[in-house]
C-alpha cells in the first residue's frame, strides 16, 4: 500500500501543469520559450501574470496533496516520503521525458502542509531576497538554504529536518546552471529573462 501511495505521489508531482497552462492558456511551449524551464516562473515570463499564477498554484497544490495523502495513509514519515516523491516527479516527470522544473513551488506545497510556520518564513525570505536582488534564482536558493535550518529550530523533528534537507538538495541541484551564471555574474535580473523558477 505504501509503495502504491508513493508511486501515486510521484505521478501527481509529474503532472506538468506549467507546460499544460502555457499550452492551453498562453499558447506557448515553455520548453521552447524564455528559460526553457518547465516551471511557474517561466510561464509568468512567457505567458503572462495570470497564467504564471495559475501554474504556481497548481504546482504548489501537487506538493500539498501527496503530503496529505501520505499523512492520511501512514502518518508523518510516509507524508514526508510522498512529498519528496512529488518533488522528484515535478523535477523529473515521466510525462516529459524526465525534463521538468526546479522544484521550488512543489517543495513549497509540501512544506505548507508539513511545516506551515517554516513555509511562511521561507516565502518571506524569498520575496524579500527577490525584491533586493531582482533575481528569482537567488530568492529560491536563499529560501532553500534556510529551509532545513528553520525546520530544525522550529519543529525539532529529525524526520522533518531530513525531508527539508532532501528538498533543499534537489532545488540546489536543479539550480546548478543558475549558480554557475551567478558565479560568473551573468544571471539576468527579474526584468530580463532569468531562469530561476
Amino acid at each position: 500500500m505504501d509503495v502504491l501511495v508513493i508511486l501515486v505521489s510521484y505521478l501527481v508531482g509529474a503532472i506538468p501543469f506549467s507546460y499544460v497552462v502555457g499550452k492551453c492558456f498562453g499558447r506557448v511551449d515553455v520548453r521552447a520559450k524564455g528559460s526553457g524551464n518547465v516551471g511557474a516562473t517561466n510561464v509568468f515570463r512567457t505567458a503572462g501574470l495570470k497564467c504564471g499564477l495559475l501554474a504556481a498554484v497548481l504546482d504548489v497544490a501537487k506538493g500539498i496533496f501527496p503530503a496529505w495523502l501520505g499523512m492520511t495513509v501512514g502518518g508523518t514519515s510516509l507524508a514526508c516520503i510522498c512529498g519528496v516523491a512529488a518533488v522528484i516527479g515535478h523535477c523529473w516527470p515521466v510525462f516529459l521525458r524526465f525534463k521538468g522544473g526546479k522544484g521550488v513551488a512543489t517543495s513549497c506545497g509540501v512544506l505548507l502542509y508539513l511545516v506551515p510556520k517554516v513555509a511562511a518564513i521561507l516565502v518571506a525570505i524569498f520575496v524579500v531576497t527577490v525584491i533586493l536582488f531582482r533575481i528569482v534564482s537567488v530568492g529560491s536558493l536563499t529560501a532553500a538554504a534556510a529551509n532545513p535550518i528553520a525546520i530544525a529550530l522550529i519543529y525539532r523533528s529529525w524526520v522533518l529536518v531530513v525531508t527539508g534537507l532532501v528538498l533543499t538538495l534537489i532545488v540546489i541541484y536543479k539550480h546548478r546552471e543558475n549558480i554557475e551564471r551567478l558565479r560568473r555574474g551573468e544571471e539576468p535580473r527579474l526584468s530580463g529573462n532569468s531562469s530561476g523558477g
